[in-house]
């Protein structure tokens, strides 16, 4: 397995640990598995697990809370759909009470 290739199952594998209805940051996620200036390789990492449907990918948002990947979901607003589905509101693309639906993966991947 190349190096990139097990740095995104290691990001995958942290994405799929985060509990419905929460989300987490590509930051937190590049913490978790020892990676911490990686936030951008995590971003990269999420926009390539659209073809696998145990990756929760819409569950990851930026350090603000904001949708930022959702141009990488089919259609318009799937991102957005997807969240609310779980009940997380999304009000201007950005997660409302973020703080508080905000997971923080521990550092054990």
């Amino acid at each position: 397995m190349t190096d990139s290739a097990n740095f995104f199952e290691r990001v995958y594998a942290v994405v799929r640990e985060i509990p419905e209805g929460r989300v987490t940051t590509y930051g937190a996620i590049a913490k978790a598995i020892g990676a911490p200036r990686s936030a951008r390789m995590v971003g990269y990492a999420m926009n390539a697990s659209h073809f696998d449907d145990s990756v929760p990918a819409h569950r990851v948002v930026n350090r603000l809370g904001m949708l930022s990947g959702k141009h990488h979901f089919d259609g318009t607003n799937l991102m957005q759909q997807l969240l609310e589905n779980e009940g997380v509101i999304i009000k201007d693309n950005q997660v409302q009470n973020f703080n508080s639906l905000l997971w923080i993966p521990a550092v054990q991947f």
